[in-house]
């Protein structure tokens, strides 16, 4: 086997080093044997020790909402684990061996002394992790978009699926009832009532399907049984079948007398059987009209949402941006969050990346509904002066604690569960919010957190870039 005198003469990180220096450390050194699969570290466990990998391939991956995401693939000659010692922070990733290896083992100790005493290895660290942490961030932001195009794909099909079931639940049901519906027509028309009296009859039973009358079910009930029993003394057949339907068209039994006393005992059944369909007939279609508008409206938000087929800067509205995101958020936001709107009735529209900035108001949003755990009061205000709008999300949610507040912005921070969050939600907020000259703040308390985001009317007509200062708070950021 090679010593590890040999091998690291040809590692850039100790290519350089005096080989008195070397030799010293190589004698310090130890080395470990992995087999394939095993473990090496850990997400979120401490860094004491970093590898060079001197046989065999490591993997090093993230888990984010419990998929693991490949971040590279370390062969024989690199270094890793080096960050989490540098840092004296927990690993932002876990290493497992994917084949046989051999690691030379270099503690916080050595690797202090190392650096200190060797300019080309502190040259060549610095240039390893700065690469790293690009490679890393890139990889990251770009799951972290995947995540969040699934999360809105998981929204939308979830907002499509009622509407969706009620558009063809109503289709099949409504051929059925219109079959119906032209058979008890003829037999109506045979019973001598005239085409008047059905076109009045039917006007009335259109307008009582488009504004039912909304009652308890308890009241329902009573009604429904009290309309039964006049029908079967009346010897009107399936009169059960027909009182939840008249329940929406008559009052109660008294105004069935007053109704039944202009027509005969033959005609009255053909008609109060008509009537019922019709009124079945309507509902449904009624049922089918909403379901489709409501898929309309969704289909619409979203499009608005990810501004399809437009210029990637175009003058956009803000509130309706916000309003578009509160569609897309509605699976998570009708579990017990209220909404109250403040918006400024003069708000100029804004030049801006629109999909982009969609972004920022999903992720803020998003975060105040997981810190209120889906239940509380969700206040959206926007204001305009001068030549700059500006936007407050605010939420009652726990607030965020001091020590949150100056790592909130940073990439790869987060205060969620390991393996729940990739921690550059807020970090690529910021970033969009920097992107259009804007500014963004928090301001935290228990039972108050408010995001403030500044953004001028047109970033490209700024004579200077504003770069935002950072600002942060308590909460579980992604």
């Amino acid at each position: 086997m090679i010593s590890s005198y040999s091998f690291l003469q040809k590692v850039p990180l100790f290519a350089n080093l005096p080989d008195t220096d070397l030799e010293q450390l190589c004698q310090q050194v130890e080395e470990l044997s992995l087999r394939s699969d095993d473990l090496l570290f850990s997400e979120g466990s401490i860094g004491q020790n970093a590898y060079v990998i001197k046989q065999g391939q490591i993997e090093i991956y993230k888990t984010s909402d419990g998929k693991k995401i490949q971040i590279a693939v370390r062969l024989p000659g690199e270094v890793i684990g080096e960050m989490a010692l540098l840092q004296a922070a927990p690993r932002s990733a876990s290493a497992r061996a994917i084949s046989d290896c051999q690691l030379i083992v270099i503690s916080h100790d050595q690797m202090d002394h190392l650096l200190d005493s060797s300019p080309s290895a502190s040259r060549s660290m610095l240039s390893t992790i700065t690469s790293r942490l690009r490679d890393t961030e890139l990889l990251l932001r770009q799951n972290e978009k995947m995540a969040q195009l699934g999360t809105l794909i998981a929204g939308i099909a979830h907002e499509l699926n009622n509407p969706s079931a009620a558009v063809s639940r109503g289709a099949k049901q409504l051929k059925t009832a219109l079959q119906a519906y032209q058979d008890l027509s003829r037999e109506l028309f045979l019973s001598g009532i005239s085409k008047t009296q059905m076109s009045d009859f039917e006007k009335e039973i259109r307008q009582k399907a488009t504004k039912p009358n909304l009652m308890d079910s308890i009241t329902r009930n009573d009604l429904e049984y009290e309309l039964e029993n006049w029908l079967d003394n009346h010897e009107i057949e399936n009169g059960w079948e027909l009182a939840p339907q008249l329940v929406n068209l008559m009052e109660n039994s008294k105004s069935l007398d007053t109704f039944a006393a202009d027509f005969s005992k033959e005609s009255l059944s053909s008609l109060l059987h008509w009537m019922a369909s019709s009124y079945e007939v309507y509902t449904l279609l009624e049922e089918v009209g909403q379901g489709a508008g409501r898929i309309s409206e969704i289909v619409k938000a979203l499009k608005t949402y990810v501004y399809l087929d437009e210029a990637p800067i175009q003058e956009i509205d803000v509130q309706e941006g916000l309003e578009n995101t509160l569609v897309i958020l509605h699976y998570k936001l009708k579990q017990g969050i209220e909404i109250v709107r403040e918006y400024d009735p003069e708000l100029p529209h804004i030049m801006a990346y629109g999909s982009e900035l969609n972004q920022v108001w999903t992720n803020i949003l998003d975060n105040a509904i997981d810190a209120m755990d889906g239940r509380g009061r969700l206040v959206i205000r926007t204001d305009h002066k001068d030549a700059w709008v500006t936007v407050e999300i605010e939420d009652n949610g726990p607030g965020m604690p001091l020590s949150v507040q100056e790592k909130m912005f940073n990439p790869f921070f987060t205060t969620k569960p390991l393996g729940k969050g990739t921690g550059l939600g807020l970090s690529i907020t910021y970033n969009i919010v920097k992107k259009h000259a804007g500014d963004i703040k928090v301001s935290s308390q228990p039972g108050q957190t408010i995001f403030t985001i500044r953004l001028p009317v047109n970033f490209e007509q700024l004579e200077t870039i504003h770069i935002p200062a950072r600002t942060t708070d308590s909460r579980r950021l992604d």
